[in-house]
């Protein structure tokens, strides 16, 4: 039976590849790591080194006896935070207009811009 196709979504992500997240909770709650890939249409993000697990390889020409592969597996939006760049801590992000009237995105605990 073929997947069903993922709805758009209407729930605005704020996240982008390269932002420094912690996982707030699930089984990594803790854990930090850089954004790699923002996956919109199903709310969820892949995490460096966080969620890793291990998937099988058939044998190839080039690998003849196989084996297994470690890698990242994508965690919910939900669960991962922003980390605020000048305090360190767990962040909500809120949208604002900069000096030159383009929008950015605020921190919300400390008013820091998140966006150069």
């Amino acid at each position: 039976m073929a997947r069903a196709k993922a709805k758009k979504s209407s729930v605005r992500l704020r996240l982008k590849r390269g932002d420094t997240v912690r996982v707030m909770s699930g089984k990594h709650r803790g854990a930090e790591g850089e954004v790699l890939q923002v996956m919109h249409d199903t709310q969820r993000v892949l995490v460096k080194n966080v969620n890793i697990i291990k998937k099988a390889q058939k044998p190839t020409q080039e690998n003849p006896r196989g084996g297994f592969k470690e890698q990242e597996a994508a965690v919910h939006a939900s669960n991962v935070r922003i980390v605020d760049p000048t305090t360190g801590v767990p962040t909500r992000v809120r949208s604002g207009l900069n000096a030159e009237g383009r929008k950015v995105r605020i921190s919300v605990k400390s008013g820091a811009v998140l966006d150069e």
